[in-house]
């Protein structure tokens, strides 16, 4: 019976063109064109990444948000893995990645960009473009700035470098910089609660159903870890050390003049498009998009960045 339950499988097989003779004929890795999910220790901190796409291509260096995490481009590599080679960490305390105590971990942008610097040089990433988004725009400026020779372009997402930027939203978490008090972290703990995240997913878009509660609920696992809330309002404490380093990114763009596409959801109440019209400023070779959407512009509009990167980054990067 077993023996014959073996040749129908192997019959069925042949007929649907499915070769299952050896797991080792399953094709992994970058450049066969599927996700790989993997981690790399730097300095301690298991660091988890997505990888997709062959090293030959040039490489795409993805920098998550807040409240999120690589999720937020699991769509986007899809689109884009055929094309480029796309490497996708999740930062400390965020994602798959360790969540080391605030007495092990220090969580200031300038320790995560250690960190990512660190990452890439073990994954041996000489050169790539950056793709910005929120939090990871002081994260990636951060490492522009240090490393500007291997910086091929710039994508940037609703990313802020220009006080023109920071406007209502931002008020409570000003105060908090100003002063660190319970009453002014309690301003800010909607920004983690359900709610808060959902509404960071779906104010300003055109259809909020199609918007996957993926979203939020893979977000809320590591915002909700014992010790995640603290280390959240420790880096909203810690944004405010990123406006003084916003003359310094500038003069980056003015001396090195990356290429720049801009794709910026105009709806975002967090970042409006009023930081993203000063970029035009003080760079030279730019494509700039508004996009009638809000704040993970990626989630609504992901077809047209796809499209746009695809556009964009051949222009001024070949293959390896």
């Amino acid at each position: 019976m077993k023996t014959k339950l073996l040749n129908l499988i192997l019959v069925v097989g042949l007929f649907t063109g499915a070769a299952y003779a050896s797991n080792d004929e399953i094709p992994t890795g970058p450049g066969h064109k599927l996700v790989c999910y993997q981690s790399v220790e730097v300095d301690g901190v298991n660091i988890f990444y997505r990888e997709a796409g062959s090293r030959e291509n040039p490489t795409i260096l993805l920098l998550h948000g807040f409240p999120t995490s690589s999720h937020m481009f699991r769509n986007l590599i899809e689109d884009l893995k055929g094309d480029f080679h796309l490497i996708a960490p999740d930062y400390p305390g965020f994602g798959n990645s360790d969540q080391p105590s605030m007495d092990e971990f220090e969580y200031t942008f300038d320790n995560l960009a250690r960190i990512m610097g660190s990452f890439t040089e073990q994954l041996g990433l000489d050169t790539y473009s950056l793709y910005l988004m929120d939090y990871g725009a002081p994260v990636g400026f951060r490492l522009a700035t240090a490393h500007p020779e291997r910086v091929e372009t710039l994508i940037i997402q609703n990313g802020n470098a220009y006080d023109e930027g920071l406007r209502d939203f931002w008020d409570p978490i000003k105060a908090y910089w100003n002063e660190r008090t319970a009453e002014n972290a309690q301003a800010l703990v909607g920004f983690i609660t359900p709610e808060g995240v959902q509404w960071q997913y779906t104010h300003g878009v055109r259809h909020p159903e199609v918007i996957s509660p993926d979203n939020w609920n893979n977000d809320l696992r590591h915002l909700t870890r014992s010790g995640n809330p603290e280390i959240q309002l420790q880096l909203f404490y810690d944004y405010g050390t990123n406006p003084g380093l916003y003359p310094s990114w500038q003069e980056y763009f003015r001396e090195f003049q990356p290429p720049a596409l801009i794709v910026w959801g105009k709806n975002d109440y967090i970042f409006p498009d009023d930081g993203a019209y000063p970029y035009l400023r003080d760079l030279k070779q730019i494509d700039f998009h508004l996009l009638n959407t809000g704040h993970f512009a990626i989630e609504e509009d992901g077809e047209i960045i796809s499209t746009l990167i695809k556009e964009f980054i051949p222009r001024y990067v070949t293959t390896k």
